[in-house]
């Protein structure tokens, strides 16, 4: 549920004028040239075209690589763009390219697998140190290419895949993960070594469960001391985790998958770090917190002999920063961030230690908004005190996003934030005195930034609600050159940026909406609504992004489609996204509904008599909140909907509602199934079998509860679909049975 599968990101604004009747847009200025439809939005490429795959920087910073693919999906080929003179050439031929690293949708076809892929980000190639050759992992094989020879050598040939591979800092050795255990073997082709021997499937070493990796953003869970002799990894014990049946039903016989995973009060994984000697494979274990139900959701190295790492409790609103002599096991807690009554939100805004000297930047919510902060220590010695606090690095109404890139040698960090405007991100420079707070761009949209390691360059992405997107590679400081440019689909197919509005919650904070009006409603005729709702803490709907064509589609059909953030998304202040701590659903419905009122009554051609609501995830479990709690919708459709907060994971489910034991009236009163007897308006519910994230179970107790309620209601399954219910032939039929669904209970 945390991750929401909307379609295309969002777009501009422009202010309400409260008491006026808004005017009915006008058509594009230019016609489309090309036909809009759910089968094209889904045709190979899309509407945009291709874009650039795996995008890397080599360790000397004097390449970014790309895999660029045909629009089918073949005939891959890694370029590279040199960073001084801007010229780009094929790195690695298509015919190489084609074995070492595939397109995962052609070769790939189990969906939860395709999915970690791409949803995991799960590299498909690896820099060597020396810049000079390049790991491959073709599907579970590990391949090293040499660049001057452009040879591939066979590096794992083992009947179990390989994965998450890393060369060690001076390049002789390269780490890798095999059935939950790690492995090492020289760059030279000796006999590989196995460094932990746990055996079966509970116990991992260096590898990522299913709930890390999604709700704490976890991508490794192993690092390479500095002077290339240890590894730090985490342990992690799945013994007591329940595990859920996921089954493939269309086998004479079915298939059976099953999945460790935390319910809320269910026992976590219990994790520890370790410490293993890459030479000799002597593991020397490390205890942190007494606490089992700890999370460790970060670490690495210091320096040599010592390492840092974060230890978060399991209602996350405390986090201990530890430095650990990794010889000794001896620790100590340098700092401790608190956030009572909210959270620690740090997946997004990471610590960044300073290679150069003993300082590291450090992201907070203390003073109501996401900051930087930079701390101190003594480096020879960095256990003998506490981390000092320096300075504050950003500050103001605005959050902080993300910490891009840093360039040590002249002091200067480097950062994504919503500063000015909510709804946009933007790429912001400061020193590390506090000083010189630069914007790096301007131009209204979403912008997007890749450092290279030393700072210099960056790949800088950016889409708006006019412009298609575009990537360039910049020095700082200097000009940028084009590395791609998606096609025009906003002229090609007629896409309108949408009107983006204002409303007020009934505290008076401010919230934000977007308006898409059909683009020949006459004056004088009633408009349906559909409202796009996604409600929760991990996705804002209204962006200054690109245009929704599935939002075009359903205008040019007749609908007006309307969006509004409510409080307890993100984006926003700490006091707006914890509003909704320790309860699903009653505040967001009640800022959608206000938000509504006042959207009728600035647009009076808004038929508010046939208004209709549907969302995804999140969005699927207030679709059918707001179906049962209140009578303003005549349609609703419901995709991979939450229906019970218990069945979702603990990690992400207790950061916003707490433990199960102390809130059982918030739990209960978030438990749509309860009040299936008050569904109004008709409900199509949407659901994949194979859902591993927001489990198929959720929608089979809501069918009981309706039928038990004696509730009609339409279904849709998708035998073997994940939480994106991906694939052109489901998402064209999942979207066409969407429009048919509105058309048949709103005209």
């Amino acid at each position: 549920m945390k991750k929401q599968v909307f379609l295309f990101l969002r777009t501009p604004m422009l202010a309400m004028i409260f008491g006026m009747m808004a005017p009915i847009p006008a058509v594009p200025q230019t016609s489309p040239t090309k036909p809009l439809t759910i089968e094209t939005m889904y045709q190979p490429g899309g509407l945009t075209g291709r874009a650039p795959e795996t995008m890397e920087w080599s360790p000397d910073g004097t390449k970014l690589t790309f895999v660029q693919r045909n629009e089918k999906g073949e005939k891959g080929e890694l370029w590279y763009v040199n960073t001084a003179t801007g010229e780009k050439n094929v790195l690695v031929s298509a015919s190489k390219l084609a074995s070492l690293d595939p397109d995962v949708n052609k070769v790939v076809k189990n969906e939860r697998e395709k999915e970690r892929r791409t949803r995991y980000h799960v590299a498909a190639y690896l820099w060597a140190p020396d810049s000079k050759h390049l790991i491959f992992d073709s599907q579970g094989q590990l391949w090293l290419y040499d660049l001057a020879t452009a040879t591939a050598v066979q590096f794992t040939s083992a009947s179990d895949p390989s994965g998450d591979p890393k060369f060690s800092p001076d390049g002789a050795h390269v780490a890798y993960v095999r059935k939950h255990n790690l492995f090492v073997r020289p760059v030279s082709g000796k006999d590989e070594k196995q460094l932990t021997k746990d055996i079966g499937e509970d116990r991992l070493n260096g590898d990522i469960d299913w709930v890390y990796a999604e709700e704490l953003g976890v991508r490794s869970n192993y690092f390479w001391s500095p002077d290339s002799k240890e590894i730090a990894f985490l342990h992690m014990d799945e013994t007591e985790v329940p595990t859920y049946p996921i089954t493939d039903w269309l086998p004479t016989h079915p298939n059976v998958e099953y999945e460790k995973y935390p319910k809320v009060g269910d026992p976590n994984p219990v994790v520890k770090l370790g410490v293993v000697d890459a030479d000799k494979g002597k593991v020397r274990w490390i205890s942190l917190a007494s606490d089992k139900e700890s999370y460790i959701p970060r670490f690495g190295w210091v320096r040599d002999g010592v390492i840092w790492a974060e230890v978060l409790n399991r209602t996350e609103d405390k986090m201990d920063l530890y430095f650990v002599d990794a010889k000794s096991g001896k620790s100590r807690i340098v700092l401790t961030e608190t956030t009572p009554g909210a959270w620690i939100d740090f997946e997004h805004v990471e610590v960044r230690f300073l290679k150069s000297n003993g300082q590291f930047l450090w992201p907070s919510w203390r003073d109501g908004n996401m900051h930087l902060y930079l701390y101190s220590f003594d480096k020879q010695s960095p256990m003998g005190a506490e981390a000092k606090l320096d300075r504050q690095l950003t500050k103001g109404d605005f959050e902080v996003l993300g910490i891009e890139g840093v360039d040590e040698a002249t002091g200067t960090i480097f950062f994504s934030a919503n500063k000015d405007d909510p709804r946009q991100v933007q790429l912001y420079s400061v020193q590390l005195d506090g000083m010189e707070f630069k914007a790096l761009t301007n131009e209204e949209g979403i912008h997007s930034g890749n450092f290279s390691d030393d700072g210099k360059h960056y790949t800088h992405t950016f889409f708006g609600p006019r412009t298609a997107t575009t990537i360039t590679l910049c020095a700082v400081g200097g000009t940028c050159g084009p590395v791609w440019k998606a096609r025009d689909a906003i002229a090609e197919y007629g896409l309108r940026a949408p009107k983006y509005l204002e409303f007020k919650a009934d505290d008076g904070t401010t919230l934000y909406g977007r308006l898409l009006l059909p683009p020949d409603a006459a004056a004088s005729a009633k408009i349906p609504l559909i409202v796009n709702i996604y409600g929760g803490p991990a996705a804002q709907m209204v962006r200054k992004g690109a245009p929704d064509p599935f939002d075009e589609i359903l205008s040019q059909k007749g609908f007006a489609i309307f969006a509004v953030d409510n409080r307890g998304t993100p984006g926003r202040d700490q006091k707006f996204q914890t509003a909704i701590r320790h309860e699903f659903g009653a505040i967001e419905l009640k800022d959608q509904l206000t938000a509504l009122d006042q959207l009728f009554a600035q647009y009076p051609q808004l038929d508010k008599d046939r208004a209709a609501i549907w969302g995804w995830s999140n969005g699927g479990s207030m679709t059918l909140y707001a179906m049962t709690h209140s009578d303003r919708f005549r349609a609703g459709v419901a995709v991979a909907p939450v229906t019970d907060q218990v069945n979702y994971d603990s990690i992400y489910t207790e950061r916003y509602m707490g433990l199960l034991k102390d809130d059982k009236a918030g739990y209960e009163q978030s438990d749509v199934t309860q009040d299936a007897g008050k569904l109004h308006g008709a409900l199509l519910l949407v659901h994949g079998t194979s859902d591993d994230n927001v489990h198929f179970q959720n929608s089979i107790q809501m069918i009981n509860a309706l039928i038990d309620a004696g509730k009609q209601f339409r279904l849709m399954v998708y035998p073997n679909k994940t939480h994106s219910i991906a694939g052109k032939d489901a998402r064209v039929h999942l979207f066409t049975m969407i429009v048919d669904h509105f058309e048949r209970e709103l005209k």
